[in-house]
């Protein structure tokens, strides 16, 4: 990440290179749309007025710098509306992944040390059996009335700009598919927000394009990356065409009539956008767009090549974590000299790849990845987690990875996805990609289940491509073709059929889910 510089910048103009805060842009061009889509149009200056009542709400109500406030929130003005809020009176935001059941939002609610719970009515109704583990202080969004839960609106205080602003952060809590989610939580700097929103920007701007823009939000913003990318095209002072759900055909008509510059997807939405029929691709206009980022999953190599062939070479990719922020970033050309890369270290970050004993690996050697940046983080109330995923000053998210002698990084697999079996390390993700070559495949996860003779044998988990017939046959077709491309020791020893893969809203293969439900079998 970009180093801060020194000093305040909120006096500027409109059209300031040195304007890189939403702060600023509300007071310079207030009338200008700041988001738009299936929310409210709202401008620049009545959302700064929002996020200063809220703001000075949230004071009266006793928080100071450090507490935290947790949000249970679709993709709304709301969502910006607190971290802006949060963002600008050094305390903590908290989002909260819609889906999860009671159990699993109490959880994060009471190991986050929430003071304030922010929830829409249509998501409140599920969390009566919680009541006594929420924060006293609990608003809901909406027109519903519900029982020991105030309106919104009485989360608004006075419009003035706060006294003793200072930055704050979000702090996200890691997926949870090996375990409880973990709050990723960095120590928060003496600095303005304004400082920090240039910061912020400065590192992604790769990601923004330059100038005025739209964003797009068609994922959800509860997940780290979406709301990082929109939260800063929106400190960039780019318009947000903010959409609920993903629908690909939506997609591209936002991009045609809003003229979209920027979007930040993950592959199942490209591989959606794919499978729309050509005349339906063809009908919008998508010379716009200036940059579509990627990442949150491994992505095929044809599904990439053939995105870069459509939108032209516009499509980035990073590599990241909750717990390292931005590590590596490619563009198209370099990808396609070197399918497969995430891309090199970013300015002020390195990358080092370590084995299980934390000693330093030559290139294109396998081992866990490992990086040291510009953030600081730890596992919020978790010590030993976080004495764990370090070595020095470096940290992993637990991904395996090698690098190639120009230094560009290869995702392999999570540690926590790798099979063994015989004593041989297979990674589950070059099976999925080989697999998916397949004409007949739409979709793939291979996961390791327990086998008497080799420990662990691989199992793959085949979604057809519409209209295709499961069976013996098509069984059998994949087996060969897997033989062709693949050592035998990586074959799949079984293959299975579902109509449906559990991934995650950021494209996440859920293995364990997947293992569960088709080991016993």
């Amino acid at each position: 990440m970009a180093e801060f510089g020194e000093g305040d910048t909120r006096q500027v103009t409109a059209e300031s290179s040195t304007t890189n805060s939403f702060y600023e842009f509300a007071v310079a061009d207030p009338d200008r749309t700041a988001i738009t889509g299936d929310v409210e149009d709202i401008s620049f200056g009545s959302l700064l007025t929002r996020v200063n009542r809220v703001s000075n709400r949230l004071r009266q109500l006793g928080l100071r710098c450090g507490d935290t406030v947790a949000a249970l929130v679709h993709n709304d003005t709301v969502y910006w509306e607190l971290v802006l809020a949060t963002g600008q009176i050094g305390m903590y935001l908290v989002p909260i992944n819609i889906h999860l059941t009671p159990r699993e939002i109490s959880y994060i609610v009471v190991d986050s040390e929430a003071k304030v719970l922010v929830a829409h009515a249509d998501l409140v109704a599920g969390l009566t059996e919680i009541a006594h583990l929420l924060p006293r202080n609990r608003f809901v969004v909406g027109t519903a009335t519900v029982d020991t839960w105030q309106p919104f609106d009485r989360l608004y205080g006075s419009e003035r700009e706060p006294d003793d602003r200072s930055a704050g952060a979000v702090m996200g809590y890691t997926s949870g598919t090996t375990g409880h989610p973990k709050g990723v939580r960095r120590r928060l700097r003496p600095m303005s927000p304004e400082r920090h929103a240039t910061g912020s920007v400065r590192s992604i701007e790769w990601g923004l394009g330059s100038g005025k823009g739209v964003h797009l939000v068609c994922s959800p913003l509860y997940h780290s990356a979406p709301g990082t990318f929109a939260t800063a095209a929106l400190h960039f002072g780019h318009t947000i065409v903010c959409r609920r759900k993903f629908d690909p055909e939506l997609v591209l008509r936002d991009i045609d009539r809003f003229a979209v510059t920027n979007v930040h997807m993950v592959p199942t939405h490209f591989q959606r956008l794919l499978r729309l029929p050509v005349p339906v691709r063809d009908s919008f206009a998508l010379a716009s767009m200036k940059v579509v980022v990627h990442a949150g999953a491994a992505c095929p190599i044809p599904t990439k090549r053939r995105m870069i062939a459509w939108f032209g070479p516009v499509v980035w990719e990073y590599y990241g974590a909750t717990e390292s922020g931005l590590v590596s970033v490619v563009n198209s050309a370099q990808w396609l000299e070197r399918p497969g890369t995430v891309g090199r270290s970013v300015r002020g970050v390195s990358t080092k790849i370590l084995d299980a004993d934390g000693r330093e690996l030559p290139q294109g050697e396998v081992g866990l990845v490992y990086s040291h940046g510009h953030f600081e983080f730890e596992y919020h109330r978790d010590a030993e987690k976080t004495a764990a995923a370090r070595v020095g000053e470096f940290s992993t998210a637990g991904d395996i990875g090698r690098l190639d002698d120009d230094g560009y990084l290869y995702i392999l697999d999570r540690r926590s996805d790798l099979i063994i079996s015989g004593g041989v390390n297979i990674y589950p993700t070059e099976i999925e990609d080989y697999l998916l070559l397949h004409p007949a495949v739409g979709d793939v996860g291979v996961v390791g289940v327990p086998d008497d003779d080799w420990g662990q044998s691989v199992l793959a988990v085949v979604q057809p491509v519409l209209g295709v017939e499961c069976g013996r046959e098509l069984v059998d077709d994949l087996l060969e073709h897997c033989r062709e491309g693949l050592a035998p020791y990586k074959t799949p020893r079984r293959i299975e059929f579902s109509s449906a893969l559990p991934r995650t809203d950021a494209g996440k293969l859920l293995r364990r889910t997947l293992r569960d439900q088709f080991a016993a079998q």
